[in-house]
Order: structure tokens, then sequence, then C-alpha cells
């Protein structure tokens, strides 16, 4: 009886320990889409990896770096007009283990004169105790 009770402690545990982590991972999500729409892209990119490793993968292929992906978002969004409003359509949020995590979403912007839309995939890391993005395919 305790083995069982014990297994019933773990189980929920773990549970309660993925709710929280998926729930932090939308947070995080929330938390650019806010900074996007204030045009504030320093802000927006404080949710992925702060390194020469990020991969970010859009129209023109694979770019690497933190700073680079910053550079390439300001070239692309000069503006707030360019910035437009952003919104998401969280598809899935899968943990693959106690630090990394999957999400599959839509974007969509609504500006003056058009309104894109796409999907993305992320590769979320855990570091330092923070989910972080370190791969994001955007198209």
């Amino acid at each position: 009886m305790k083995k069982y009770v014990l297994l019933c402690l773990l189980v929920l545990s773990s549970f309660c320990v993925w709710a929280q982590d998926k729930q932090a991972i939308l947070n995080v999500l929330e938390t650019q889409r806010e900074a996007w729409n204030k045009g504030d892209l320093e802000s927006f990119m404080q949710s992925y990896w702060k390194s020469d490793s990020l991969l970010f993968v859009g129209k023109s292929g694979p770019k690497y770096g933190w700073q680079t992906t910053l550079d390439n978002y300001r070239k692309g969004y000069p503006n707030k007009v360019a910035i437009g409003y952003l919104t998401f359509n969280i598809l899935k949020v899968e943990l693959l283990s106690a630090s990394n995590a999957f999400v599959l979403g839509g974007w969509h912007l609504k500006r003056t004169n058009d309104n894109p839309e796409g999907y993305f995939t992320l590769w979320l890391r855990k570091i330092k105790g923070e989910w972080k993005v370190v791969a994001d395919h955007s198209s």
C-alpha cells in the first residue's frame, strides 16, 4: 500500500511540475507578444537565448546568434507600422524533458496595409531556471 501511495504522489508531483512548466512557457510567449505590440523589439528578444548559438530559420534560411536575430527583426520591422499588432494561436506545447520543450503555433500581424500570418515551431530550453527560445523556425 505504501508503494502505491508513493507512486501516486510521484505521478501527481510530476504532473504539477509539467503544468507549471507549460504555464511558464505560455507566459514567455505572452510576454513576447506584449513586448512586440509595444514596438519593443529589445524586450521581445529577452525570451531568446542570448547566445551566438541561437538558431533562427526564416525565409532567408538559417541564421545564428542573438544579436543577428535582433538586427534582422529591426531591419524587417523598422517602425510601429511595420511591427503591427501580433496575435498567437498556440497549437501545441510539448515537454520533451525537464529542460526541453517544443511549441507549435500560428502568428498573425494586423497592420494598416496588410495582415501577414504564418506558423512557427520553437525549441525552448530551461536555462538557469528560465525557459528560453534556443531555436525558432518561422514562416
